[in-house]
């Protein structure tokens, strides 16, 4: 039997995913990390972007994330975020209408803070999109 590590995401509106794990992949601020049991304890910041879980057996879960926090115990990793989605519970619809806002708002350059929503905004559609894009190639192999 593979060796396993609890694996817990949780965004700031509810837990997303709890179980054991046999490797977690997320994007670190200096580039992709890869944790397996056993690994060395750790905390880091994340990038938006994604983070794959491999369940026993060998089946991966998606979830977009819009950055956060990484934080490896010697039993448990923990990956707490903003915001955070399974790229199965994705709705493209609304997230390509969120994405074309975003982008409509800064191509008029409004407001300062305004901004920062919109490139916040545009960051988190992408990365869901990027996420729709990976469960689509799984599915078709």
């Amino acid at each position: 039997m593979a060796s396993t590590i609890r694996c817990d995401i949780v965004s700031a509106e509810a837990e997303i995913f709890h179980g054991e794990a046999e490797l977690i992949v997320a994007t670190g601020e200096l580039g992709e990390l890869g944790i397996a049991p056993k690994h060395a304890p750790l905390i880091t910041r994340l990038k938006p972007g994604k983070v794959v879980v491999t369940l026993p057996g060998g089946e991966k879960l998606d979830f977009a994330i819009s950055g956060g926090i990484l934080e490896v115990q010697p039993q448990v990793v923990t990956v707490l975020a903003d915001t955070a989605i399974r790229a199965t519970d994705i709705d493209e619809a609304a997230v390509r209408t969120a994405k074309e806002e975003a982008e409509r708002i800064l191509a008029r350059r409004g407001e300062p803070m305004e901004l920062a929503e919109a490139q916040q905004r545009l960051v988190e559609a992408t990365v869901q999109m990027q996420a729709l894009e990976r469960l689509r190639k799984t599915l078709k192999h």
